[in-house]
């Protein structure tokens, strides 16, 4: 798990290369672009849902915070497309914040300005998928060192295993 250090902005941007077995990239996708599943299954979801805005969709999501710190929630529009690249099947989705008047900040969340994802799925050869994601956001507020390692070494693996289990189970709750 390769984690970069921007000088400038002394925030963490992740690179993230990982595999799910037995899960084949358009399940991946279908679950990753699942707002309604995602509640059931991601543990941090506090609120999440879709609204439009101008004639886009806009996504807002409410992220769980271990105490005493406080939650922060996303405002973000996202798009996923398939590609063809040389014969092989890859996934893309983008996602980055935006700020609506729909979407107001509420108070005692932080609202997280500064975000920006990109995901890459592909099939493994075989029954699952490769997986690339580039993440990067500026969660506000002073987030102690103990967290930000947290998530690097615990919190990415176990949303991948989580995201595996979820794929596993998608086909029985749709």
């Amino acid at each position: 798990l390769p984690i970069l250090f921007p000088q400038q902005s002394g925030l963490y941007e992740y690179k993230i290369f990982g595999g799910l077995a037995d899960c084949p990239p358009k399940l991946c996708v279908d679950v990753y672009m699942d707002l309604d599943f995602r509640k059931q299954w991601d543990q941090y979801v506090k609120e999440l849902y879709e609204k439009t805005s101008d004639g886009e969709k806009v996504i807002y999501w409410e992220v769980k915070y271990p105490f005493p710190l406080s939650n922060r929630d996303y405002v973000y529009i996202r798009e996923c497309r398939e590609m063809d690249v040389d014969g092989r099947k890859i996934w893309v989705v983008l996602a980055q914040s935006v700020s609506v008047p729909q979407c107001p900040e509420k108070p005692g969340i932080i609202r997280v300005k500064s975000y920006k994802q990109s995901l890459a799925i592909e099939s493994d050869g075989k029954t699952g998928s490769k997986v690339y994601m580039y993440y990067f956001d500026n969660p506000g507020g002073m987030i102690p060192s103990w967290l930000v390692n947290w998530a690097a070494k615990s919190g990415v693996p176990t949303f991948l295993k989580d995201m595996q289990k979820a794929c596993h189970n998608y086909s029985k709750s749709t």
